[in-house]
Parts: C-alpha cells; sequence; structure tokens
C-alpha cells in the first residue's frame, strides 16, 4: 500500500464559484406559512446560504480539520482518503474503525475522535471516507456497494498493521460494520452500531413476528412513505438528481439539510443540534470534491448488491439506540440477525449520534469494548 499523508488545500478559485452561484440563486416560490412541510423551509435556506456566501469560514473549518492526521492509500484500485489518530500520549490503543454513511461524512466524528483517544484505556481512531465520499475516489465502476467497501476497508486496517480490532458506525457505516464482521469474525472483535441494516426490516414472515417487533416493523412501512423518497430516487436514478445538486449549492443544501433537521433531536429547530458552522462544513466538503452524485450511488449499488455472505452472530454486536433515530429498533428484532450483547436506549439525540452527543457515544462505546467485552 502507497501511503501518503494528505492535507485538505481547496483552491480559491473553487470557494469564489461556489460564492458566486450562491448569490445568483434563482429562489423558488413558497406556499405562505409552509414552514417545513413541502419540505426545506425557503426562508431558513435563505438565511443558511447567504451565511455560506457572505460569513461562512471554510479556511478556518480546514485549518481544524487539517489538525488530524489524515492520509490518502490506494486500495484495491480506489484511493481512500482517511484520518488515523492513535492513542495519545504513546499508550497502545485499541483500534476502531468509525463508519460514516449519508448526508454526512468523516466530519460526523471530529468531535468524538479526541474523547476516544484520551484517557486510559485509549483507541487507536481509523476514520476512512466512504469510496464516493468526500476526499475518497469516486468510484469508476459499477459494483461499490456497502459489502465491497467492507473488503477495502478490512485491507486498509491489514496495511496499517492491525490484525484485529472493532467497528462503530450508523447509517451506511453500519452496514459496512455488519459486512466487515460477516467477512472478517476472526478479525472483528465486536460491532457497536446505532441501528441496523435496513434490509432486515421486512426479511421476516409477518406471523413470525411478536407484537412489539410487528410495531416496529409498520412503523417501517410509515416511515418509507412519509421520508423515504430520497432513498427511492437515489437507489434508482441517482445520475438525474446528481446533476442539479452538482450544479446548484443551494439546492445541495436543500436535499441534505433537510435530513439533519428531520432525523435528529432538535424538535423542529435543526440549529439546536448543528451550528451554520457544522452543517456547512459538511455540505461545503459534498461541493467542492463534487461527490454528491457518488455519494447517492452507494443507493443504487446496494439496492442490486447481494446480502453479503458469513453469519452475523458469531461477532459480539452493541447497540446505542437513540429515541429520534429514523427507526429505533428493538431488542428482540435485533437479535435475530445479531448477537447482541449490550442494547441500550439512550436518552437524547437522533440519526447523527456521534454529532448530536458525542460524549453519550463516546461513553457508549468505552463501556461496551472495554467494560463489557473486557477489551484492553
Amino acid at each position: 500500500m502507497t501511503l501518503t499523508p494528505f492535507q485538505i488545500a481547496v483552491p480559491s478559485a473553487e470557494l469564489d464559484d461556489l460564492r458566486e452561484r450562491l448569490s445568483e440563486t434563482r429562489w423558488p416560490d413558497e406556499i405562505p406559512g409552509a414552514k417545513w412541510d413541502y419540505g426545506t423551509n425557503l426562508q431558513y435556506l435563505r438565511e443558511l446560504c447567504r451565511f455560506w456566501e457572505r460569513e461562512f469560514d471554510w479556511r478556518r473549518q480546514e485549518r481544524e480539520l487539517n489538525a488530524f492526521r489524515q492520509f490518502r492509500a490506494e486500495i484495491g484500485g480506489q484511493g481512500l482518503h482517511f484520518i488515523h489518530e492513535p492513542a495519545a500520549g504513546g499508550a497502545k490503543g485499541l483500534p476502531i474503525v468509525l463508519c460514516h454513511g449519508y448526508p454526512d461524512s468523516f466530519v460526523r466524528f471530529r468531535t468524538l475522535i479526541p474523547l476516544l483517544t484520551k484517557g486510559t484505556p485509549a483507541f487507536d481512531v481509523v476514520v476512512p471516507s466512504l469510496p464516493g465520499f468526500g476526499f475518497s475516489d469516486r468510484p469508476r465502476e459499477r459494483g461499490m456497494s456497502h459489502d465491497r467497501i467492507a473488503g477495502l476497508f478490512l485491507e486498509l486496517m491489514s496495511e496499517l498493521g492491525y490484525p484485529r480490532f472493532v467497528v462503530h458506525g450508523g447509517d451506511w457505516g453500519a452496514a459496512v460494520a455488519e459486512a466487515m464482521a460477516r467477512r472478517a469474525p476472526d478479525r472483528v472483535l465486536g460491532t457497536h452500531q446505532t441501528e441496523i441494516s435496513w434490509r432486515r426490516i421486512f426479511s421476516v414472515k409477518p406471523d413470525e413476528l411478536s407484537d412489539e417487533e410487528r410495531k416496529y416493523v409498520e412503523a417501517g412501512k410509515r416511515w418509507q412513505m412519509a421520508e423515504g423518497a430520497y432513498a427511492m430516487i437515489q437507489s434508482t436514478k441517482p445520475q438525474s438528481l446528481a446533476v442539479a445538486m452538482n450544479d446548484s449549492p443551494a439546492g445541495l443544501a436543500a436535499w441534505m439539510v433537510e435530513k439533519f433537521r428531520s432525523w435528529s433531536d432538535c424538535d423542529g429547530d435543526v440549529e439546536r443540534r448543528f451550528s451554520k458552522d457544522t452543517l456547512l462544513t459538511n455540505l461545503t466538503i459534498y461541493w467542492v470534491t463534487r461527490t454528491v452524485g457518488s455519494a447517492f450511488r452507494i443507493y443504487y449499488e446496494a439496492m442490486r448488491g447481494q446480502e453479503p455472505a458469513g453469519d452475523t452472530k458469531k461477532v459480539p454486536l452493541g447497540l446505542a439506540v437513540f429515541p429520534k433515530e429514523m427507526l429505533p429498533v428493538p431488542r428482540v428484532f435485533a437479535e435475530r440477525f445479531h448477537n447482541v450483547r449490550r442494547y441500550r436506549a439512550m436518552p437524547r439525540g437522533g440519526h447523527f449520534a456521534a454529532m448530536e452527543e458525542p460524549e453519550l457515544l463516546a461513553d457508549e462505546l468505552r463501556s461496551f469494548f472495554f467494560d463489557d467485552l473486557h477489551f484492553q
């Protein structure tokens, strides 16, 4: 593996172009008093985009992100960007892979990383950007599903000198974590997730479900009708959507910020959980890397990919279920597919747990891997 130190350095021309496009946005109309009923609220979006154009300091965000040890590596013909932060003070840490999802990026773990590398015991933290996201390469061929990504991440950990390790993930990161455990149960000591694979929801015959499970599946159907249209588009016609999102930063913001509001524990006020700087740092990464289309395609590939081979019950799983998660999974349902060794209903937080409640999540990871599983 060729390992190259990496620093984010967005050309000034890219930022100038971004600001110009924002200034020239053709805004649609809106039903008076619609608020967020029809999607992203126009008043809030205009305020956010005005801030993005005139006040947002990308260079400060860039400097802060560059304080992490970042690298690029060529794995299986795919260029991967990743953060590698060993345990502080030269101590030997438990290696952990943190896997992000959509519509976030590696910045999901920005606050969590130092909480895991400090203290005793601590973690050696590896945070890869999924292929097609952020500063990883955009795949140039079909088939980059979560299972194939799992294979790349396993190879990355081998090349970094970690024969055995643990994994945490949410959203697509949970699917990748499960696939890593399926592929290499002798190497993955344990996984920790905030949800289980969406494929499971409708995989059990209705007459085999308990009452609690039946309510969960019915909630999944309701969520799919109310919130799932984005996933259907991205898994069927991603390229059609990508042209608009790749050309209009305001359109990109409208498509993604609504998810941060809908899927978080914010009571309808997205900035209760995410500052403008946080939202715009994530959006700017998508914009300057032109990865919105390649990020969409993971949905397309997963929809057509086969179920990863292997037994999900060979590796212990810890579940931290946050109350405003899109579809909080009951333990009885998760145990059909996983060796659930820890299940905790969290007191607050939503889908973006590492961003919303990093301290709670850090405590959970320590409790599961160090106290429950006794890894050191």
